[in-house]
């Protein structure tokens, strides 16, 4: 398994401050640092060990290791170059994942999912994505690559879908309508009074008279939330036949994660990404 080293240098604000304490707010949880305090040289201030109570000084350099925690992936060397690689650091990883391809493993995908892609092409690290998308939704997908990364990226990730819904919108919206399981299903998911809050917003791009191209920020991660909450206003996604759909121009759902922005956890870099809608869901607009 692989391991990280952090290095910080102390800033003029953190002098006089504990080891602690400065973790704490350099984004280390309680559980975590707790970890590295056990580890032999986990923490080192200048080359030299120490603990959470010492107190650093300005220009001091702390060195932090973390050993991999997790078990890694099957590796599946065959499916290089399918879901290419579009950003990489330290502590994070994007990938362009196609559609009929699930992110994690289950019972029917034990070697050909991209959990599979991650240990070929970072091998013993433990798959840690930011979050999931459908099999057969294609974009965009951040994956940590240490737990601490994993902590600061969640819930920190800017997400733009783009999505070609069956018939014409005729202006911008937003889609404020609770989503929940369907009665009877383990998959479909349904608008619901007794369902979890979800808020879709829309912008057009174009359209043609049979299907409208749409820039879509979903301000809540519901599952399944775009596509039902498109197939509530009577617009379902083009070839989505789950939410009533139609693939006969189209072989898979017409949704894609096409744009994202962080900030790497440790190096501050800010990221920004985009990727170009499948050549499929532009070919429903010619």
């Amino acid at each position: 398994m692989t391991s990280r080293t952090i290095e910080f240098v102390i800033s003029p604000k953190e002098d006089g401050m504990r080891t602690g304490e400065i973790l704490r707010l350099r984004g280390f949880s309680a559980r975590r640092t707790a970890k590295i305090k056990r580890t032999e040289n986990g923490l080192t201030v200048n080359g030299a060990a120490v603990g959470t109570g010492n107190v650093l000084h300005s220009g001091d350099v702390l060195s932090v290791y973390m050993p991999e925690e997790g078990k890694a992936p099957r590796c599946s060397p065959r499916l290089m170059g399918l879901a290419p690689v579009r950003y990489e650091d330290d502590d994070v990883i994007v990938f362009a994942k196609p559609v009929n391809m699930p992110v994690h493993t289950s019972q029917g995908h034990r070697d050909d999912a991209l959990e599979n892609l991650f240990a070929a092409v970072c091998p013993g690290m433990a798959f840690r994505p930011i979050y999931r998308l459908d099999k057969d939704t294609s974009g965009l997908v951040p994956v940590a690559k240490n737990s601490h990364a994993a902590r600061l990226l969640q819930n920190n990730i800017n997400k733009v879908y783009f999505a070609a819904a069956e018939g014409i919108l005729e202006r911008d919206g937003v889609i404020d309508a609770p989503v929940g399981r369907e009665d009877g299903s383990v998959i479909r998911r349904c608008v619901r009074p007794d369902g979890q809050y979800a808020r879709t917003v829309y912008t057009i791009i174009k359209g043609n008279g049979s299907h409208t191209l749409v820039r879509v920020v979903p301000e809540t991660g519901r599952t399944h939330q775009i596509r039902v909450h498109f197939a509530h206003i009577g617009h379902p996604l083009a070839g989505d036949d789950l939410y009533g759909g139609s693939r006969e121009r189209i072989g898979f759902q017409a949704l894609h994660c096409g744009e994202i922005s962080f900030v790497s956890p440790v190096s501050g870099k800010e990221v920004v990404l985009s990727e170009n809608i499948r050549d499929d869901m532009a070919g429903l607009f010619e």
